[in-house]
Order: structure tokens, then sequence, then C-alpha cells
């Protein structure tokens, strides 16, 4: 656990020293607050106290910026050398993969925190509606972990950093907006099974207040599989060196 935590840092502290994160910060902030606070006051226009506005754009933000954070995590060090060495130093293929995984997941929680004070400011319209808003972060949560996961086996499998990043986003929206769309045209059980693997079907159950097992377990599901990919994928490309 020492060991991933280490690299955890590592890459927290890159994001930061190459002016990554401050950049990521800042228009994770500036999308997702224009477009909750200004573009149409939609918040405003909705007359509730909640954040249900900013919870559905946050989503689509996250879409788009997690690849972008995850893009270089094995890609770049591939491609340098600089994983080899890495896979010299008594670290394993796993402690690797979640070491970055946790590294990327801190900037994005460090990107959701900075968010709580809509928080304060939604409270000022009236009674805000803490279950929903804490059902609302964790299915941003659980989603960026998933995303994350995905980003992280993309990256696993090329040396080109754009690949990556639009490998990751080609995958993603097969699980935000494809599968929902054909589990709208189908019915019976194929509609159910798509439905079921819509990322943005169990979000919007999360997201509107409901904690369902099945949702929590679908997001665990399909990180632990996004991250067993890249470790697999990781640990071919090392043995065949």
């Amino acid at each position: 656990m020492r060991t991933i935590w280490t690299i955890a840092k590592r890459e927290l502290a890159t994001f930061f020293d190459s002016l990554i994160a401050y950049i990521i910060l800042g228009l994770f902030l500036g999308f997702s607050g224009f477009f909750t606070w200004l573009y149409g006051n939609d918040i405003f226009l909705v007359g509730q106290a909640n954040l249900r506005v900013f919870f559905n754009i946050a989503s689509w933000t996250l879409f788009f910026f997690i690849p972008a954070i995850t893009m270089k995590m094995l890609a770049e060090e591939q491609k340098t050398g600089t994983l080899e060495l890495l896979l010299t130093k008594s670290v394993t293929d796993r402690q690797l993969i979640l070491g970055k995984f946790l590294g990327s997941l801190l900037l994005i929680c460090i990107a959701l925190v900075a968010t709580l004070p809509y928080i304060i400011t939604i409270s000022n319209i009236g009674n805000l509606d803490n279950g929903g808003t804490i059902c609302g972060y964790l299915g941003l949560f659980l989603m960026s972990i998933t995303y994350t996961a995905i980003g992280i086996f993309a990256s696993s499998i090329t040396t080109n950093q754009i690949v990556a990043f639009m490998l990751a986003l080609l995958i993603g929206l097969f699980f935000h907006i494809i599968f929902g769309v054909l589990a709208d045209n189908f019915t019976g059980i194929t509609g159910q099974l798509l439905d079921s693997l819509s990322l943005q079907s169990h979000f919007e159950s999360i997201s509107r207040g409901v904690i369902d097992s099945k949702d929590v377990i679908y997001f665990l599901s399909v990180t632990v599989l996004g991250l067993f990919l890249a470790e697999t994928s990781l640990s071919k490309r090392h043995m065949s060196k």
C-alpha cells in the first residue's frame, strides 16, 4: 500500500508541477460554473434548492476531462522508457496501475471539492435537499472512478497520448451515450441488458437520490474490469520485452 500511495503522490505532484492540475481545475470549474450558473440561468429557473443542473453538467464535463488527465499516465512512460525503470524498482504492474489510478482520482476529487461552495449558494435559495446533494456527489465520484479506470486502460495499450485520449473517449461514448440510445430502441431482455450497460442510466438513478446496490455494483465492476485490463495489457507489454 505504501508503494501505491508513493506513486499516487508522485503523479499528483507531477500534475501541479507541470501546471496541468491548474489548467484542468480551472477549465472544469469554468465549464461547470458557466453552464450551471450563467448559461440561461437554468439553476435559478428550476426554482428548487438542489444541484441537479450542476450534476448533469459536471457529468458531461468529466466525460471529456478525465481522458485528458489519464492519457499520459502510461502512454508517456512507455514512450520515454521510464516505465521499464519503474518496473525494475520492485514495483509490480498492479501497484503501478493502482498508484496512477489513485493519483488521477485525487486530482478529480480536488476538482469536485472545489465545487462545494455551490452548496452554500444553493442553500440561500431554499432548504437544500441534503440527500439529493450527497447522492449527486456520490454519483459523480463513482462515475469518475469508472472513467479513470477506462482512461488508465486506454493509456496502457498505446505510447501515443492523443490515441489514448481518443480511445478513452470512444469507450466512454458507448457507456455514456450509445448503450442508452440503443436501449431506447429495443424492448424486452435486449433493451434491459443495454440499459444495464448504460453508465448514464446508473448515474441518473443515483443523482436522483436513490442509492441502489445494483448501481454501485455496476460502477465498481466496470472500474475493476478497466484496471484488470490495464494490468493485463501492461504485463503483456512488459513480458514481450
